[in-house]
């Protein structure tokens, strides 16, 4: 028996969840992975552009999904206060309360109830594949920020209380704490 092949059969098995004919409560596959990844990019990563790169479509794909999501009240575009020509886009209430009809539900529920290291285990043999296929295809995938190459921690010290501040090397930009759990499609894993 071959465990890798085996594993990537099962992996198979998973992605019909993801990947289906028709819809599901109204949305697409696409649709579902936009709106999805847009609850969880951070602010460099919800833009037309990102969301292309991180379904892996084109940018007219990608404008056609955002405006199916929009139309729909899910998700809201505005023009970025920096740069008037870039557009941002935010998921609504609607659709943070839609995402609880989202068809991975039901994947998330079956890994929810494994103990933690298991958990843990299952996510890092995941982050492995994908990083072990992206130096094998010379790209990178999305990620959280807290793994990026990029993202640089500044702690300072005074009257014996410690700060940290974050800030993103690659768009030159501060990073709030929470920031670093969100998903980057500008993600760099650290290399050896």
């Amino acid at each position: 028996m071959n465990l890798a092949r085996e594993s990537i059969e099962l992996v198979e098995q998973v992605a019909r969840i993801l990947w289906f004919e028709g819809t599901k409560h109204g949305l697409r596959d696409r649709e579902w992975m936009a709106l999805r990844f847009l609850s969880r990019a951070n602010r460099f990563s919800r833009t037309p552009s990102a969301l292309a790169s991180y379904v892996g479509t084109t940018r007219g794909t990608a404008s056609f999904i955002i405006g199916e999501l929009e139309r729909l009240g899910y998700i809201e575009r505005k023009r970025s206060a920096k740069d008037k020509r870039s557009v941002l886009l935010s998921v609504t209430q609607q659709g943070k309360k839609f995402l609880a009809r989202d068809p991975v539900n039901v994947l998330v529920d079956a890994i929810a109830v494994l103990d933690e290291e298991a958990k843990i285990r299952f996510r890092d043999a995941l982050r492995h594949v994908l990083d072990q296929s992206d130096a094998a295809e010379q790209r990178h995938h999305t990620d959280v920020c807290k793994r990026c190459i990029f993202l640089r921690e500044d702690r300072t010290s005074a009257d014996g209380k410690t700060t940290v501040e974050f800030s993103c090397r690659l768009f030159r930009a501060p990073i709030a704490e929470p920031e670093v759990e969100l998903l980057c499609t500008g993600f760099e894993h650290h290399r050896p």
